[in-house]
């Protein structure tokens, strides 16, 4: 099967076959339809988070069930299918808690990955998922059936953009009718943490970005302001919430200085909601006095704490409403072998999600 493989960090994706792998006890074998390039899989790519080489990366994905392995009932051969990267095991402390997005048990995507080349090199399973193939091999929990209602190429950005930043507002920040919210950073995830907060009914929607443009798409998914990111934006938040500063500020960007800046922008027992990550060794810091005196907090939201059993039915209810835009979140499709292009413009801007399709 063709996949995009990475050989070395910051070099382009090679095309090339790799043989395709057969499913295990409780694993299906996906043939993909469509898979959206999240800004993950370019830190990986990048080498920002470390992992082994090679790998195929690619976690935001659907497509149809091509074969079932052992113990799997509740997929058959050409059923449509979300490809999400939450493998969870259904009974660890966090699984059972109802929290399966940080499932406890370990899995490496190296030693344990179902990936080769043809001379049998251990190739990485990229963010348990390897999407950015013809074929992917994932755990069932990795998976959740999609209606014949739906255009495939655009419900694969429900695998990760959406449930990231939607899910961080609605299952964990504490945005409630009439509470203010300041959203950093006005990409993919930023502008789904923006309809979160509208569909959830905060009043004031505060998003932050350092283009113009970005801020003006956001006022079309919600957004009630504009802010343009710098040393002076929680002053700026400050003089638009009449001194008091945002119940939650929701940050989507890995960048330290964004986080430095969230925690000034917090009124009262406000809160920073952790989204977007850093490369691994960058740290940012706070005011333990400010915390303590305010009551604020700051927590982190790993896949928009997603229960997808829960939460995949009612995103697709608000999409047949018109209250969740996804179609407006494609910049543009590429064929596999134009995903070198895709990233690369990314990197140039000006886009919000470019989809790999099959």
């Amino acid at each position: 099967m063709k996949a995009a493989v990475c050989h070395e960090f910051g070099q382009p994706l090679v095309i090339e076959d790799i043989p395709e792998p057969s499913p295990g006890p409780g694993q299906v074998l996906v043939s993909i339809a469509a898979c959206a390039i999240c800004h993950s899989d370019v830190l990986f790519m990048e080498g920002a988070w470390g992992g082994c080489l090679p790998a195929v990366y690619g976690h935001e994905a659907a497509g149809y069930v091509s074969e079932v392995g052992p113990g799997v009932s509740n997929y058959a051969p050409g059923d449509a299918v979300l490809v999400t990267l939450i493998r969870s095991c259904g009974s660890c402390g966090s699984c059972d808690s109802g929290y399966p997005s940080t499932c406890e048990t370990p899995y490496d995507r190296f030693l344990d990955s179902p990936l080769r080349t043809h001379d049998d090199r251990v190739i990485e399973h990229g963010l348990s998922t390897g999407a950015f193939a013809e074929k992917a091999l994932v755990h069932a929990s990795q998976l959740h059936p999609l209606p014949p209602d739906i255009d495939i190429r655009v419900a694969s950005l429900l695998s990760c953009g959406v449930i990231t930043g939607f899910g961080a507002v609605m299952n964990g920040g504490r945005t409630r009718p009439g509470s203010t919210v300041a959203v950093v950073g006005t990409g993919g995830v930023g502008l789904n943490s923006v309809q979160g907060a509208a569909v959830c009914g905060a009043t004031k929607i505060i998003a932050v970005d350092i283009d113009r443009s970005r801020l003006e798409v956001a006022r079309s998914f919600g957004a009630t302001h504009g802010v343009i990111a710098s040393d002076k934006t929680h002053r700026e938040i400050r003089e638009l919430t009449s001194g008091r500063g945002v119940d939650s500020a929701f940050v989507t960007v890995g960048s330290v200085s964004a986080y430095q800046q969230a925690q000034k922008c917090l009124a009262a027992r406000g809160e920073v909601v952790a989204v977007g990550m850093p490369p691994v060794n960058d740290t940012a810091t706070w005011s333990p006095m400010s915390l303590a005196f305010f009551g604020n907090a700051i927590r982190g939201s790993k896949m928009g704490e997603t229960i997808l059993t829960r939460d995949i039915p009612a995103l697709l209810d608000l999409y047949r409403q018109n209250r969740l835009k996804l179609d407006e979140l494609v910049t543009k499709y590429y064929p596999l072998n134009e995903i070198n292009e895709a990233v690369a413009a990314m990197h140039r801007g000006h886009v919000l999600r470019n989809v790999i399709t099959f």
